[in-house]
């Protein structure tokens, strides 16, 4: 909850930021100048990409979120074995076994989003985020064709 708290926060703040800057470009636009309106067109596509950022996280958060309310009611979400360090964070060779079984799970298995999901938290837990976003995106577009 404290994840959902926080990034709805940090969206809330970026859609303040984007209007802000959003109204200047259009105020530079306004003056009328050659310079003005050259530098108001490329100050408003700021917030345009921000914004086209900010709902493509959104949806991709949703997308996963959704699988993973799936995942839960079928009861197969991963169960967290790994083993920690003292200050809490995940033991690496812990989230090394872990990942190669989900990858080998995965390979067994490669059109299966349930795989890809469980591949994609052990990627996560390696803190490999990159290719755990990857494997997210991979899951969340089986599961779309799979509907």
């Amino acid at each position: 909850m404290r994840a959902k708290i926080s990034y709805a926060l940090t969206a809330a703040v970026l859609v303040v930021y984007f209007v802000l800057v959003g109204s200047r470009g259009l105020l530079l636009i306004k003056a009328g100048t050659l310079l003005t309106v050259t530098f108001g067109v490329a100050v408003l596509i700021l917030p345009v990409i921000g914004v086209w950022f900010l709902w493509k996280n959104t949806q991709f958060v949703r997308d996963a979120n959704r699988l993973a309310a799936e995942l839960d009611a079928e009861g197969g979400l991963p169960v967290d074995t790994l083993r920690r360090l003292p200050s809490g964070r995940i033991d690496r060779e812990s989230a090394d076994e872990v990942f190669a079984l989900r990858k080998a799970e995965t390979e067994d298995a490669p059109d299966d989003w349930r795989s890809w999901f469980r591949l994609a938290v052990a990627y996560h837990d390696a803190r490999d985020t990159p290719r755990a976003r990857r494997a997210m995106q991979r899951a969340i577009a089986l599961r779309k064709t799979a509907s």
